[in-house]
């Protein structure tokens, strides 16, 4: 998170604003909550640019959670006679958990599936073998393990679809602008882009909010929540406070197409100096590369912990790839300054400069 909002964030903590109390100590139900509630809604909707037809809702369990959610609340009404139906695009480790999940709730059609390319590329649109009764369509437009992002959305109606299309967008969240008329549902687990581990984001147009199946419990059904303001349980009101504080950085920053063009000059910068070295190498097509994580391999795996433990040295931290590919990640979230680009690359230089 922004320096900026975590030092606010601390100030705040034992008295908001004059009140006497932190925000983990208020009533979710008071007057002050309200208003940092409501507050941070209108600066979400505004930032992001979420069309009026769309229900903001604060929910929990993150994106594990939600891949349960989603298929609860979009398959109890389902458009063919026998079991609801969804189609995902395997486009990496995140989306094969979600189609996983989905299975416990209907008929599940993996459309499309990267493993066989190792999750390094993502066939086009045209060639995904859709279902034409299919409920709903899912993908993760930012895989964090795999390094593959979507520049951007299909368009289902133009492949002949008529079914909303489910986004996991938890990993790149206002990080660049949002194609909504693509899209029927969004979410996101906050601990990415937009504040701490405990609250999740779900964008849900309106005319979805009705479709849940019977078994879905009322504290994640999309109708229930949006009727009670994301209120109908406590709501995690710390974390929804520290959002808000993010989105008012956010605009304080010039907004999603400031903070888009700053991450275009990020990722850019890191990708040149893995594309320019021989030590260095990041094997995911260039048109699908992610602007958030950026995983590259060195030379030789013989040399990993050096890199690490020199890196840790230099107050370079967390940059060891998932156990599932190895290697290295450098994750460049909004908060992450080009500054701290730049340390990075300057630390890969030298440790070719003693190592190749």
């Amino acid at each position: 998170m922004p320096l900026e909002v975590l030092l606010r964030a601390g100030s705040d903590v034992a008295n908001w604003h004059g009140t006497g109390m932190g925000v983990m100590e208020m009533s979710h139900r008071g007057a002050a909550f309200g208003d940092i509630l409501e507050r941070t809604l209108a600066d979400v909707r505004e930032v992001l640019g979420v069309p009026a037809n769309f229900d903001i809702l604060f929910m929990q369990g993150g994106g594990l959670a939600h891949n349960a959610i989603a298929p609860m609340n979009l398959l109890g009404k389902p458009k063919a006679i026998g079991a609801p139906k969804a189609d995902f695009v395997v486009s990496g480790s995140w989306s094969h958990k979600s189609s996983v999940e989905a299975q416990r709730y209907g008929d599940v059609h993996v459309a499309f599936n990267g493993k066989s390319t190792q999750f390094k590329t993502v066939a086009d649109a045209t060639d995904w073998q859709l279902r034409q009764q299919t409920d709903y369509v899912h993908l993760c437009s930012n895989e964090t393990i795999d390094g593959v992002e979507f520049s951007t959305l299909p368009d289902l109606s133009a492949l002949g679809i008529d079914a909303p299309l489910v986004v996991d967008c938890s990993s790149h969240i206002a990080s660049r602008s949002i194609e909504w008329h693509k899209i029927g549902l969004a979410f996101a687990g906050a601990q990415k882009n937009l504040g701490p581990a405990g609250v999740t984001l779900a964008f849900v147009r309106q005319d979805l909010t009705d479709r849940a199946m019977a078994i879905c419990p009322s504290a994640f059904e999309y109708k229930t929540i949006a009727a009670n303001n994301s209120m109908f349980n406590t709501p995690p009101t710390n974390a929804i406070y520290i959002v808000g504080l993010v989105f008012e950085w956010l605009k304080s920053q010039g907004g999603l197409a400031a903070i888009e063009a700053n991450n275009l000059v990020k990722a850019n910068t890191l990708y040149q100096a893995i594309d320019g070295s021989s030590f260095y190498s990041n094997d995911i097509d260039v048109a699908w590369r992610s602007r958030m994580n950026v995983p590259f391999k060195l030379a030789t795996e013989a040399l990993n912990d050096a890199f690490l433990a020199q890196a840790k040295t230099a107050g370079l931290l967390q940059l060891k790839g998932h156990k599932s590919v190895g290697g290295m990640r450098a994750s460049i979230y909004n908060a992450m300054p080009l500054a701290g680009v730049q340390a990075l690359v300057a630390f890969m230089q030298q440790f070719e400069q003693q190592h190749a």
